[in-house]
């Protein structure tokens, strides 16, 4: 089978967030072919490089989404008024209520919003195949003015209609950027209309190429989603005027409920994400939740050794940002400090960004006014029981180490999707002691202590529990690696999405067929399980693609002899 596989900020760089899980599954799916289609989203990531791939990745192709794009498309009358009708739509649909502001309405004014935005998107893909590109009509002062008009439009939302000049024209700029994917050459001439099967890592704008080989060619598609753009987006740049965050949630709102709608099946990877999904419109017979899975071995060693941590010893690991709410977690070891005088607490990760820097700023100042290095003696150099440290050091090689540090880990987070420095904890078999935040029950199951976020005192008391009673500790942390090891490793999430690979196909009819060189179709060039029957499996439908050529339909006498396949082009 032939999969594009769909990325946005991950795969195949280092240093995304779907970078880890999309190279466990192409490592582990190698009786597939895979061709990678990447949106970077910095100059930074792409100097970077990337991962080392397998052979099974037949070819890599790249897009910045992050530069400012210069097509040099200059179009003629007909296509400009062709754009400003379809940008004019999909304005439109930004500034009217959302799906959720229709629940339950009668007059289906939200389902006839919806095919206006995915009328306008696929006119505006159809104008940038047709013209060779759209990034200049985006820019222009046409978008600029329809984006107006549809603000100031009788019925647009309040928000919308407070929109000044300035974020007018910052709206249109990210939207450009977010509509890069309609003006690229991936849809044809052995791209994105050769694999059999789109599987997107992400919503968003690399859900855009998967939705555009669907419309042009019928290829299937496949979303997957371990953080939901749409949430994503809705937590970030909270400075931004309401103007702008309403009609870019706007817009993230509707491409994701046109993803759910056109996707053959959706795979969240919890129950928190798939709320989400659901809440935007996501049938709920297309949904197969799929855990995230993680390498066990790593943190075997650990899980073999817990009498090597140190029993007063806390741990915190993950990435530093103002949602991980380490400063309720300083204020619980405060409390967990009076109550067990000899406990330390290390905290181990690196900022995220230049607000990540300025929280780990401010919560090592906290850190040195909550604890004042306490020296023995007027000589004596004092040590803070709080450390802030990162992982690659002599100290702490591996993540695996920073866990076996420690006979306890510890989450504070407010805001979290699927708790993957949990599940690394749980691999190691340490107890747990979370927020309740996003997935984490989910995740842990009863083999942790939960209490409420932002809730110091709650925090702390459930640490000094399980600080106090090691026998409770390794029951919990037993269980934990049992639980783990059941439900969140990679050979399960590898197994889970070849399964779904080939129910997908087994329901998609067969789109083009591979001829040898006499002109007869080539045996086992489409796979067997393709062949369930079905409506569509009438005595043609396998011969003839869609929108084939005369000559591929039963009756003609003569067939012509295509151009040489490659491997590749061989499903299955």
């Amino acid at each position: 089978m032939r999969i594009g596989l769909l990325a946005e900020g991950g795969y195949p760089y280092p240093n995304g967030d779907a970078g880890p899980w999309c190279d466990r599954l192409v490592h582990g799916l190698g009786q597939h072919e895979f061709d990678v289609y990447a949106l970077s989203t910095s100059e930074r990531q792409e100097a970077d490089g990337r991962l080392p791939l397998p052979p099974q990745v037949r070819r890599v192709r790249t897009a910045p989404l992050w530069d400012t794009a210069d097509d040099g498309v200059a179009y003629g009358r007909r296509a400009r008024r062709r754009f400003a009708e379809h940008y004019a739509d999909l304005a439109a649909a930004l500034c009217v209520p959302g799906p959720a502001d229709h629940a339950g309405d009668p007059t289906g004014r939200s389902a006839l919003e919806e095919d206006r935005f995915a009328s306008a998107l696929y006119g505006l893909a159809e104008l940038a195949r047709d013209e060779g590109g759209l990034p200049g009509a985006l820019r222009s002062d046409t978008a600029v003015r329809a984006l107006e008009r549809a603000c100031r439009a009788p019925g647009a939302q309040r928000a919308a209609r407070e929109a000044r000049v300035p974020e007018l024209l910052d709206v249109a700029a990210r939207l450009e950027r977010a509509l890069r994917p309609l003006s690229l050459d991936w849809y044809e001439d052995d791209g994105l209309d050769a694999v059999d099967l789109c599987h997107a890592t992400s919503g968003g704008s690399a859900a855009l190429p998967g939705l555009l080989a669907r419309y042009f060619a019928g290829v299937p598609l496949l979303v997957t989603e371990y953080g939901v753009r749409l949430r994503a987006h809705y937590l970030t740049d909270p400075a931004a005027p309401p103007a702008t965050r309403s009609l870019l949630a706007a817009f993230h709102g509707r491409l994701a409920t046109e993803t759910y709608r056109r996707a053959a099946l959706i795979t969240p990877g919890d129950a928190h994400a798939r709320r989400w999904q659901e809440r935007c419109g996501a049938d709920r017979a297309k949904l197969r939740t799929v855990h995230p899975g993680l390498d066990a071995a790593p943190f075997a060693e650990a899980a073999r050794s817990p009498e090597c941590a140190d029993p007063r010893t806390l741990v915190w690991v993950g990435r530093i940002e103002p949602g991980k709410d380490l400063v309720s977690l300083l204020h619980a070891f405060a409390e967990i400090r009076r109550a067990e005088p000899g406990t330390r607490l290390r905290i181990v990760g690196a900022p995220d960004g230049a607000d990540g820097a300025a929280y780990l700023a401010h919560c090592r100042n906290l850190a040195a006014q909550l604890f004042p290095d306490e020296a023995e003696g007027p000589h004596a150099v004092g040590d803070n029981p709080v450390s802030f440290e990162q992982t690659g050091g002599p100290g702490l090689p591996q993540r695996a180490d920073a866990y076996a540090a420690g006979a306890l880990v510890v989450l504070s987070s407010v805001v979290e999707g699927f708790p993957t420095g949990l599940v690394e904890a749980m691999l190691c078999g340490r107890p747990t002691v979370s927020t309740d935040a996003g997935a984490v029950v989910e995740a842990i199951g009863g083999t942790g202590l939960v209490v409420p976020p932002r809730n110091p005192r709650a925090l702390a008391e459930a640490c000094v529990a399980l600080l106090r009673d090691p026998e409770r500790r390794a029951r919990l942390g037993a269980a934990a690696r049992a639980r783990a090891l059941e439900l969140f490793t990679v050979e399960q999430n590898i197994a889970a999405f070849h399964g779904i690979y080939l129910e997908i196909l087994a329901r998609t009819p067969v789109r083009r067929v591979l001829l040898d060189g006499t002109g007869e179709p080539l045996p086992f060039a489409a796979p067997a399980e393709a062949h369930i029957p079905g409506h569509w499996t009438g005595p043609a439908a396998w011969l003839a693609a869609r929108s084939g050529p005369r000559w591929a339909t039963p009756g003609t006498a003569a067939r012509t002899t295509t151009a040489a396949t490659t491997v590749g082009e061989v499903a299955g």
